[in-house]
């Protein structure tokens, strides 16, 4: 997918200007239970597993622009170009490729949870540039204690990428 983003709380102009990257994001699922030969061989096809991470992220995160909740770039769009709030994907702090992999850790979860799948979400990895990526894994990013409350976007099982 595609993106734009800017950091606000970084000292680096290349950053703070509006850029954009291809980024690829990939996953690891474990399952909640344990494989046991018989019948279908799998504890869903991967249709399911898959759907409707990969229409949230085909239909609402490609092309989006990613902001601060506090860019004051959201103002001018709310004032000038309002069809375009559903397009901007908003991070409590800055959206690094870090706190993007936690929301896709988060939403991904959410889907899961929602579809019944008996999955957990193990790994997210955003290649931002062909040098930098992020990985989280649950050693590294704890759901829980993230910091975003039950409400916000990232946990709910929607099409959404912001709370405007």
């Amino acid at each position: 997918y595609a993106m734009a983003h800017r950091l606000l709380s970084v000292a680096s102009p290349k950053c703070v200007t509006p850029h954009g990257h291809n980024e690829t994001v990939t996953v690891r699922l474990a399952s909640a239970v344990r494989f046991r030969f018989g019948g279908a061989n799998m504890e869903a096809p991967f249709e399911a597993a898959k759907g409707r991470w990969k229409e949230w992220i085909d239909a609402h995160v490609d092309h989006a622009f990613q902001l601060n909740a506090a860019d004051p770039l959201i103002g001018f769009f709310r004032d000038n170009e309002p069809a375009r709030l559903p397009h901007l994907m908003v991070f409590d702090g800055d959206p690094t490729t870090e706190a993007l992999a936690a929301a896709f850790w988060l939403k991904l979860d959410a889907f899961l949870a929602a579809d019944g799948l008996p999955f957990t979400v193990e790994q997210v990895r955003v290649q931002e540039t062909p040098t930098n990526a992020v990985v989280l894994t649950r050693e590294t990013f704890d759901p829980a204690g993230c910091g975003l409350p039950d409400s916000a976007w990232p946990r709910r099982p929607d099409w959404s990428i912001n709370d405007l």
